[in-house]
């Protein structure tokens, strides 16, 4: 499955050309593949593969264009003088590379990504950028790839963008996978009550988050998920998260048996 440069980012010349060799990478794809072998097949969690990190890429991208709309610098801007567009490879590569480590294991798989990456980043960046750009690149991306480990926090709006974006894949397509082989806990069952998840331009804050969930059972994903992962991001103060729980909710279990 493809990563696809939306038409508001087709005139970043360099983003485009990334995500071209990214896409006819074999190492990337097969790594991407390698992802879900562990986390779907050996361990029964959800998918970590190509269409996660479709996801994460696109909603990343989406909240970096709020951000900047809204006058935000893009941390690689404001420290080493580089450009937005800079800024979008850094977020892309980053949602691209951040879950790769899942080919060696699930434990510490934001470490073994960060090591795993750089090889990659140099391949993907040759020719693109010069020694000392590349090198200002290697370690924006790298950053935003360890910073979305639960203990690390973020010290770049860009790597806080990464995060967020990780934590928002959570609709209940995502749960299906461990729900459907038997694996029916608060984890499952509050992932399936995600039916929608929309990022927006907002009113009071640049990004809103709009939930739209079938069961309250949902809250679990938001309180104990979701949360954690916005509060320490470095970008909580500019997004608004909104909850809709319907009037009559959807029975997502009928029987449970230990």
């Amino acid at each position: 499955m493809a990563i696809c440069v939306e038409p508001t980012h087709k005139g970043n010349e360099r983003l485009c050309k990334v995500v071209d060799r990214m896409n006819s990478d074999i190492e990337i794809r097969t790594l991407w593949r390698a992802s879900n072998i562990t986390a779907i097949d050996r361990l029964g969690y959800n998918d970590h593969g190509p269409t996660h990190i479709r996801i994460v890429t696109k909603t990343a991208l989406k909240m970096l264009d709020l951000l900047i709309e809204a006058g935000m610098q893009p941390s690689v801007v404001k420290d080493y003088k580089l450009t937005e567009q800079d800024a979008e490879v850094i977020v892309v590569l980053a949602a691209a590379l951040h879950d790769i480590g899942h080919a060696v294991h699930r434990d510490k798989h934001e470490e073994y990504s960060i090591s795993m990456a750089p090889q990659i980043i140099r391949r993907l960046l040759e020719g693109i950028y010069d020694e000392e750009k590349a090198a200002i690149m290697m370690a924006e991306i790298l950053h935003a790839i360890i910073a979305h480990r639960e203990d690390v926090l973020p010290l770049t709006l860009e790597a806080g963008v990464v995060r967020v974006a990780d934590a928002l894949d959570m609709e209940k397509g995502r749960a299906r996978i461990p729900f459907q082989a038997g694996k029916v806990n608060i984890h499952s069952v509050s992932a399936l009550a995600i039916d929608k998840v929309r990022v927006k331009k907002g009113t009071e804050r640049p990004i809103l988050v709009e939930i739209e969930m079938s069961n309250s059972a949902g809250i679990f994903q938001i309180d104990e998920l979701l949360r954690d992962k916005v509060e320490k991001s470095g970008i909580r103060d500019k997004i608004t998260i909104v909850v809709h729980v319907p009037k009559e909710e959807k029975r997502i279990i009928e029987r449970l048996e230990l």
